[in-house]
């Protein structure tokens, strides 16, 4: 059973192994792997036990769990493009750890985050996503995001990789999707 609730400081850890092991599962051979071998857990922990010190309450992160094992993660809040529309949300990211891919626990943090994106008054949320991503494009769309046309480049080592936006109603009746490594 896949429970999700709110992050608190206990699972910085856990939160930053799942993002870095992440990473570097879903991203090989699309980001480069000095890039991707680079990251460390530890050195997320403390930029994000730094982040949660200074926490204002604009940035929502949620952990999925079975039990007392954090088994994913997702954050939401404004969104940060320049061409926002009022009340526009973001999904700055949703991960899963590798081997629980398919468990059902993407689908419990995707169907928490539309709800309570659409509590926290975001009738609308974006997200990047890179184009050669095909997993995690597959996840979102069966989420029922949709791809609008809006593409950037991100800079990793010198490599520039092209991103897509999707976008999608938030509603507190959110929809169930079938899992896969997202973001």
């Amino acid at each position: 059973m896949t429970d999700v609730r709110v992050m608190t400081g206990d699972d910085i850890d856990a939160v930053s192994a799942i993002r870095v092991h992440g990473w570097q599962s879903a991203y090989a051979g699309i980001v480069p792997q000095d890039y991707l071998d680079a990251m460390s857990a530890p050195e997320d922990a403390a930029r994000r036990r730094e982040w949660f010190a200074h926490d204002t309450g604009r940035v929502e992160n949620l952990v999925s769990a079975d039990g007392t094992e954090v088994t994913g993660w997702a954050a939401h809040g404004p969104y940060r493009g320049d061409d926002a529309e009022p009340g526009d949300g973001e999904l700055y990211a949703i991960y899963v750890r590798p081997d629980r891919i398919g468990t059902g626990a993407g689908r419990a943090l995707i169907s928490a985050v539309l709800a309570r994106a659409a509590d926290r008054g975001f009738p609308r949320l974006r997200l990047w996503v890179l184009a050669d991503n095909a997993r995690a494009r597959r996840f979102y769309e069966r989420a029922g995001f949709v791809a609008d046309g809006a593409e950037q480049q991100e800079d990793y080592d010198d490599v520039f990789l092209r991103e897509v936006r999707y976008v999608r109603g938030a509603s507190s009746e959110a929809t169930c999707v079938s899992d896969a490594s997202a973001s």
